[in-house]
């Protein structure tokens, strides 16, 4: 039974250094692509790999006080 597979990128499509089992778990997991150089934040259950999109920093507001 072939329960590994490889992470690729979600930016550049390329394999990553990463390989997951079917029994992995990752809740926002940075993903740094060794070729574009791209960190995606991503989470992992079950072999299915999906992308968290995030806003920009510099357009969020925070009230502090």
């Amino acid at each position: 039974m072939n329960d590994r597979a490889w992470i690729f990128c979600p930016v550049c499509g390329n394999k990553t250094r990463l390989r997951i089992r079917g029994d992995t778990k990752l809740k926002n997991f940075p993903l740094l692509c060794p070729k574009c150089k791209q960190e995606t934040l991503i989470n992992v259950k079950q072999l299915n790999m999906s992308v968290i999109k995030e806003t920009d920093a510099k357009t969020q507001n925070f009230a502090m006080g």
